[in-house]
């Protein structure tokens, strides 16, 4: 079976050092980690090493729904990339390139058969907009 890949990318003001940290933390992952402002992220661990597991619990503000996102790192170059793979199966890698004090933050997941789509990148992008907004002003 084909899985179709969804590009998602941002360029943050910021050094690659910084953009790491902040997306890697999860006391920072919670402050931008949901798509829209009746979501949020209330808690997050991240073990940062090939066979560690991340787990964000994203939540709508309102209670009416929530899920944990987890995922197992298959891939980890500390400070530049890393690659890591839900239960259901699907890869995502995420890439960090700094150029000239900016750096490039490049997302490449596999797309889910619930959602369209244009639904997915959306999605993903929104929250990689609230990451480069909460880096950008902190």
């Amino acid at each position: 079976m084909q899985t179709t890949q969804i590009a998602i990318r941002a360029t943050v003001l910021a050094n690659s050092k910084k953009v790491w940290e902040f997306y890697t933390l999860p006391e920072h992952i919670t402050k931008w980690n949901f798509a829209s402002e009746d979501w949020m992220c209330p808690s997050a661990t991240n073990e940062l090493w090939v066979g560690g597991k991340y787990r964000a619990r994203m939540e709508a503000k309102d209670g009416s729904f929530g899920f944990d996102f987890e995922a197992i790192y298959e891939e980890v170059v500390d400070g530049k990339s890393f690659t890591y793979k839900m239960p259901d199966g699907r890869m995502s890698k995420v890439n960090l390139k700094e150029v000239d004090g900016f750096t490039e933050v490049v997302v490449i997941f596999d797309a889910e058969n619930e959602n369209s789509i244009e639904l997915q990148r959306e999605g993903w992008q929104s929250i990689l907009n609230n990451f480069k907004n909460y880096v950008e002003s902190n």
